[in-house]
């Protein structure tokens, strides 16, 4: 039996109306949610992403600012930018699109950013926060994940949750946001020595490598829910994630698919954590 295709588009949808709600509810305040987007150079698939928040915030009604900056600008000229938006009233929050160019101290840049405007959640403040169990932010594509996972009513507590990957944006904020809704987390990295023993104990899989087609078969536990967050471009320009969705489909119990799974909720939490901003910010 196939799994579930858990169809991300589909679910992002219904979720944006909440948030299109709240947005409305502050307008009858007189506040407008402003989200800052800033984009350094031009990488394409940047570019991709920023017109998908951008389209995002415009259909449940936010105003969104583009900032679309040069490859070669310094790093002071990126941080004064960064400083303006901090303090410009109208703009609740503020996210710089990454990676960005070598030159650039992203560190420094991410710590630039008003933890109270960060609604990407890197800011030091926020991932402590996040560690503590309190954050207002989390990190969009996790928050993403477990969205999805509650959505389709995967049960949390008491499962074993294995994350493939240790990134600040994925894997880490994953572990400790499934933590808190009471799983037995596991995280493997590059240099676990036998993956397969973890990943086939795991209730909820999830892969963020940016490694096409790590996951097979025969390393997945049968009925698991299996969240695909890799996207990788093969040479024939085919989009795949992490996950061989067509052999993993024919054991999981829920899979998410690439494209069209993790990535529609990644920005739908983006607009979620901006609509709070502006609800923090004018509470």
């Amino acid at each position: 039996m196939s799994a579930k295709i858990i169809d991300g588009k589909a679910v992002a949808l219904d979720v944006r109306k909440k948030w299109k709600q709240r947005v409305a509810q502050l307008k009858e305040k007189g506040v407008l949610p402003g989200l800052a987007v800033i984009i350094v150079g031009d990488n394409p698939a940047s570019q991709v992403y920023v017109r998908n928040k951008i389209k995002a915030c415009h259909e449940v009604g936010i105003y969104s600012e583009l900032i679309d900056l040069p490859e070669d600008i310094s790093e002071t000229l990126l941080l004064s930018a960064i400083e303006r938006l901090n303090d410009n009233s109208s703009i609740h929050g503020i996210l710089v699109q990454l990676p960005l160019p070598d030159h650039i101290d992203v560190n420094k840049v991410l710590e630039t950013i008003n933890a109270d405007k960060d609604v990407d959640g890197f800011h030091l403040y926020n991932l402590g926060a996040l560690m503590a169990g309190n954050t207002i932010f989390p990190p969009c594509t996790p928050y993403g994940v477990q969205c999805l996972l509650e959505y389709c009513d995967i049960p949390i507590e008491g499962q074993n949750a294995v994350i493939v990957g240790r990134s600040n944006i994925v894997g880490k904020p994953m572990a400790l946001m499934l933590l808190q809704k009471n799983a037995t987390v596991s995280i493997c990295t590059s240099k676990t020595r036998d993956l397969k023993q973890f990943t086939s104990l795991a209730d909820i899989l999830v892969v963020a490598t940016g490694k096409p087609n790590l996951i097979t078969a025969d390393m997945v536990k049968p009925g698991a829910a299996v969240i695909d967050v890799g996207i990788n471009r093969l040479e024939d320009g085919k989009l795949v994630g992490d996950v061989d969705f067509e052999s993993v489909k024919e054991v999981a119990g829920y899979i998410t698919p690439v494209p069209g799974g993790v990535g529609p909720m990644t920005i739908t939490m983006l607009v979620a954590n901006t609509v709070i901003a502006a609800e923090q910010a004018h509470s």
